[in-house]
């Protein structure tokens, strides 16, 4: 199916989100199921309330801008999840002096995974304070980085 540019849909719903404090954090389609997804972020985390607020807000604009062309298609907006990865500069800024968990393409200093507090991102690079010392990471050694996730 055809459908607009995913770049055009995000900029149009950013226009609603930005108002209502809620960041897109990526805009999504599936072809096989014909459905249109919407992750969104807010300051202080995201819920099905919000989630559900933010839906009815763009329902109506969106079906305005038609992005499959008159075809049917189902509209999600969603949390992106607890164990997202950090994509944009604003989600490294976001969890600085957080605790994050790290995977690398290929081991450094004999480790492959890390985990331990985001000091610093200079879009390059991140440097992390874990073991009792500081390692600075280019992004393209990273495979995977994200918030830490603690269950207690």
């Amino acid at each position: 199916m055809k459908i607009k540019p995913l770049g055009e849909i995000r900029s149009f719903l950013e226009n609603i989100a930005a108002p209502m404090g809620v960041e897109i954090v990526d805009v999504l389609w599936n072809d096989k199921t014909a459905e249109l997804t919407v992750l969104i972020e807010t300051e202080g985390g995201i819920d099905l309330d919000g989630c559900e607020r933010f839906h009815n807000a763009i329902m109506d604009p969106i079906d305005g801008l038609d992005p499959t062309f008159d075809m049917p298609y189902t509209l999600n907006v969603s949390s992106p999840g607890l164990d997202r990865p950090f994509t944009t500069a604003r989600d490294f800024e976001r969890n600085i002096n957080g605790e994050v968990e790290i995977k690398l393409y290929a081991p450094m200093k004999g480790k492959k995974y890390l985990e331990g507090v985001l000091t610093s991102y200079d879009g390059n690079s991140v440097t992390v304070a874990a073991d009792g010392s500081e390692v600075k990471i280019p992004l393209n050694k990273i495979a995977k980085i994200n918030k830490a996730i603690k269950f207690e």
